[in-house]
């Protein structure tokens, strides 16, 4: 018999709120937390806008010393870790460290770091690269760094998957515990990559929206006149746990996790496979894995990001696979409050999606205007509703034409 596995615990640091309270009311209240860019000079870029986090201070979490040798990816995956081991009342002294692992996603890692020590050694010469280059931009970093903090010692790994690692981390969690290999996961996404560099390699690509004066309205999934993604940076972080543990030491359940999809599109580097024949596999899969039927879904937290491919093939996606049903339930994008946190994505999502199945509110698609003839489905438009629902499917995709589904369910 398959172990049970559920969600105990999130952690959440992001463009519109920290720790799981500020970051859900955020949700409902539908705030965004797009605006202009702070961390560098854009004059010259096209894009100028971008969901950055704001209010955080890294010494709240971790030692100022410490601080200073890792990454900012890091310092928002630590952060979200102990909120998250905070939610889910975990002493990690308690717990038997080899039965505990940490799985993260990350699509870019230490990318900021790497800018930096290469400015240093084209300014200055080899010799004053800083020792801690290495270990800060590695994207094994930060899930290294919780394994020291809490003592995990079992499975330790980072996915990299594009905009598809968070959740191809929390399937593979979950996976993990079923099968028996560990009681508990520390899992989710974490990125920072808010850089000069980077931004200007979306900005060449012409990925991301162009609405400079309109900041806040910038990412509107589904609508009609999109125009591209908004980048955005934070962690989501979930605690996994299985459940005869969880209930042992008299956890709070959050959400169960019942199924895990994850494909390829084995079609183009970054543009999707036509009508998103690869994402509707990974639904598939992951509806199969939870043996349950399609119309059993009630609602899904769509990739959604606001590009004019992936919003008009994920809508096809979700009709191939769920046929007259795609139009019975209710599909979002968080994103266009959030914006597009890459590799971290997926563990904001999740945490999202199993807040919707405790709480019976699915949130709003923000900034919709426009309809599309293409992206017909009921996407929540600009207001969220209060609706009790049993299943929450969330979908990332990534460059490589990576494709993860996680379903979950309400305990």
């Amino acid at each position: 018999m398959k172990r049970r596995v559920v969600i105990t615990g999130v952690g959440a640091v992001t463009p519109i709120g920290h720790g799981k309270e500020a970051f859900w009311n955020a949700i409902k209240e539908g705030q965004c937390g797009i605006d202009l860019v702070t961390r560098f000079d854009t004059t010259d870029y096209t894009c100028k806008i971008a969901a950055e986090v704001k209010d955080f201070d890294v010494t709240q979490y971790v030692d100022r010393k410490e601080a200073k040798r890792m990454d900012r990816y890091t310092h928002y995956a630590m952060a979200a870790s102990k909120m998250a081991l905070e939610d889910a009342n975990i002493n990690v002294e308690e717990l038997d460290g080899e039965r505990v692992g940490v799985i993260l996603g990350s699509g870019v890692g230490g990318i900021g770091t790497l800018e930096d020590q290469h400015s240093t050694l084209m300014a200055k010469g080899p010799g004053r690269v800083s020792p801690f280059f290495i270990p800060m931009m590695i994207s094994n970093m930060a899930a290294g760094h919780i394994a020291i903090m809490t003592g995990a010692k079992a499975v330790n790994e980072t996915i990299v998957s594009a905009c598809a690692s968070g959740t191809n981390a929390i399937g593979d969690a979950f996976r993990a515990i079923r099968n028996g290999d560990v009681d508990v996961v520390i899992s989710g996404g974490a990125e920072a990559p808010i850089t000069p560099l980077a931004f200007a390699g979306f900005c060449s690509m012409k990925a991301m929206s162009t609405r400079n004066d309109d900041p806040k309205c910038a990412c509107s999934p589904f609508d009609a006149e999109r125009d591209g993604f908004v980048m955005g940076e934070g962690a989501g972080i979930v605690i996994l746990e299985e459940l005869e543990h969880a209930l042992n030491r008299g956890a709070n359940i959050i959400a169960e996790v019942v199924g895990y999809g994850s494909t390829d599109d084995a079609y183009h580097i970054t543009a999707p496979a036509p009508n998103g024949e690869g994402g509707a596999r990974a639904m598939k899969l992951a509806i199969k894995d939870a043996g349950i039927e399609a119309s059993d879904v009630d609602y899904i937290n769509a990739h959604g990001t606001s590009t004019p491919y992936n919003d008009k093939y994920e809508t096809a996606a979700i009709k191939t696979v769920f046929g007259d049903h795609a139009f019975k339930f209710a599909v979002s994008s968080t994103k266009s409050m959030t914006g597009h946190l890459l590799g971290a994505a997926g563990g904001i999502e999740a945490i999202v999606c199993a807040l919707a199945l405790k709480e019976g509110y699915i949130p709003a698609t923000m900034n919709y205007k426009n309809a599309d003839a293409e992206c017909d489905l009921d996407y929540v438009i600009n207001k969220g509703r209060n609706q009790e629902i049993q299943y929450a499917l969330s979908n990332s995709l990534g460059f490589g034409g990576h494709n993860a589904t996680i379903l979950l369910k309400k305990y």
